[in-house]
């Protein structure tokens, strides 16, 4: 086996010790994720992924009562009675599983994002390569052997693990709770993953020492194993420290649900001081091909309490962020490898399908929903599935560009393409100047006429490639589009028709190559 091949294969993270009882893992640094860090130093953001493993029925997650007619002939054997399904602030074309409580109180306060119909072009339903897409953050056809957080490794760091962690980044740059590690921090040649499983290895750090390897071939893998393993156990320290200085001060956390276990942990570090921007955990059991639900009460059974569990863990961890002073830092998101079928089948399950929806959550996301019902056909098949509206990496670009506030080229290096930024969270701008602060006369000009009130024209210099231009309200929501694709260098003018947008005070931003400028324009009556 060659060198590179065997430390491709090299096992990721392990346990060198538990906190609650479950065993915690730590990743080391990567370039994106030393940019998040310094994000994290700056504004404290934190995101959490939670995986939801084998795939979740969105259709009895987030369920459009609009549709509910065509919904019961096609899984009249699994669906929630109408009138138990529980309604959301704002509208009554959508609502949520009757488990949800929680999440429903959290819709109410505001906290909740939920994006409609998420999935990818020619999406895939085999449960290890759509996770595989998920976690590399590429296309249905596109291989790839690095996670969408691991891309820089051998640009930024080549001596990576050499000199690390140091006084600029004493802390591990993700964590992972829970047994497995996600392929999403898989660097070129390593998995970032680290563990610790020996007692001569704790004695290797004090004495800054590995154990000698012998002199055949295979002694310098062995040593690089003994020196990700020392490094590890320094991370593992400054976690230990972290959770002594803290303690959780919510009483709503459930027994007996492991999602909830992991996200106590989580904001059991948080609020100890760790600097650590990333953190993943998961719950499994998503995969409900046969008795999804209690036949003779659709609103209990397996999926019933995976949905409760989700709830009542997600809403006892911002109550606990809350009591620690710390709810204005966390951002968590829900995803799942794919969506199921819209049309149950004989066992009273669902097989896989595709589009799915992802709920967000933190005190800085627009609240509400972003996209449409899907549109349920009167006669459905085995084969129809839910439309894609949103491609799961637009959603990246958000938690990269508005949640850590990365470069615009960091984020399309990352994602390998320019994708548009769902509107997940509130936009930053200055409401008080027509140009805001940093805005460039010279790439991006003042729309004219200004104030309109039927149509205008935006002027701006393109320095080529993909350009998109789009248009937020007052409150930093996304209304509009403007402008998204590949153009030539030079100047460049797109009109503006009104439409339906009632009168007030609106922002388009210019976003090109790692330049961003943003103005403001006035629609009248």
């Amino acid at each position: 086996m060659k060198r590179r091949d065997f430390l491709k294969m090299t096992p990721a993270a392990g346990l060198a010790f538990m906190i609650n009882g479950l065993p915690v893992s730590t990743f080391a640094a990567q370039p994106l994720l030393n940019l998040l860090a310094k994000q994290s130093q700056a504004n404290g953001r934190v995101l959490i992924l939670i995986q939801l493993s084998g795939g979740n029925d969105g259709l009895n997650m987030v369920i459009p009562i609009d549709q509910y007619s065509p919904l019961s002939a096609a899984r009249g054997n699994i669906l929630i009675p109408q009138n138990k399904v529980l309604s959301l602030a704002n509208t009554t074309l959508t609502g949520l599983h009757p488990s949800m409580t929680g999440i429903q109180s959290m819709y109410s306060d505001g906290l909740v994002s939920i994006v409609q119909g998420v999935s990818y072009p020619d999406p895939n339903m085999s449960h290890f390569r759509a996770t595989d897409i998920w976690m590399t953050g590429s296309d249905s056809a596109q291989y790839l052997d690095t996670g969408w957080l691991g891309r820089y490794l051998d640009e930024e760091y080549p001596n990576f693990p050499t000199g690390y962690p140091n006084t600029n980044m004493p802390d591990p740059l993700a964590i992972q709770i829970g047994y497995g590690v996600s392929p999403v921090l898989q660097g070129t040649n390593i998995n970032m993953g680290m563990t610790i499983n020996s007692l001569s290895s704790f004695y290797n750090i004090v004495n800054g020492t590995v154990d000698p390897a012998p002199a055949t071939p295979a002694g310098h893998e062995l040593t690089f194993i003994r020196y990700i393993a020392q490094q590890t156990q320094q991370y593992n320290g400054v976690i230990q420290t972290a959770a002594s200085k803290a303690t959780n001060l919510s009483t709503l956390y459930p027994a007996k649900n492991s999602l909830a276990d992991q996200l106590k942990i989580v904001a059991r570090l948080v609020a100890g001081g760790l600097q650590t921007p990333i953190y993943v955990v998961s719950m499994s059991g998503f995969d409900t091909h046969s008795l999804q639900v209690d036949l003779s009460d659709t609103t209990k059974g397996t999926h019933a309490s995976l949905m409760q569990n989700l709830s009542e863990a997600i809403f006892a961890f911002f109550d606990d962020c809350k009591k620690l002073d710390i709810v204005d830092r966390v951002a968590a998101m829900t995803f799942s490898e794919f969506g199921r079928r819209i049309k149950s089948n004989s066992s009273g399950g669902t097989d896989h399908g595709t589009a799915e929806p992802v709920m967000v959550f933190s005190q800085a996301v627009n609240p509400g929903l972003i996209g449409t019902n899907p549109v349920i056909p009167a006669s459905v098949t085995v084969a129809d599935n839910i439309a894609l509206q949103t491609d799961y990496r637009s959603i990246y670009a958000a938690v990269l560009a508005d949640w850590f506030q990365v470069p615009t080229q960091t984020m399309n290096n990352v994602l390998l393409q320019s994708f548009p930024i769902s509107p997940v969270f509130k936009q930053s701008v200055n409401v008080d100047d027509n140009a805001v602060a940093g805005a460039d006369e010279d790439a991006l000009k003042q729309n004219y006429p200004n104030p309109f009130s039927k149509t205008t024209t935006i002027s701006f210099a393109s320095q080529g490639g993909m350009t998109t231009i789009q248009l937020f309200d007052a409150q930093g929501r996304l209304v509009r589009t403007i402008l998204n694709q590949n153009m030539v260098r030079g100047k460049h003018q797109v009109n503006v028709d009104r439409g339906s947008l009632p009168a007030g005070n609106y922002f388009y931003r210019l976003t090109n190559g790692s330049d961003q400028n943003t103005r403001k324009l006035v629609v009248t009556d």
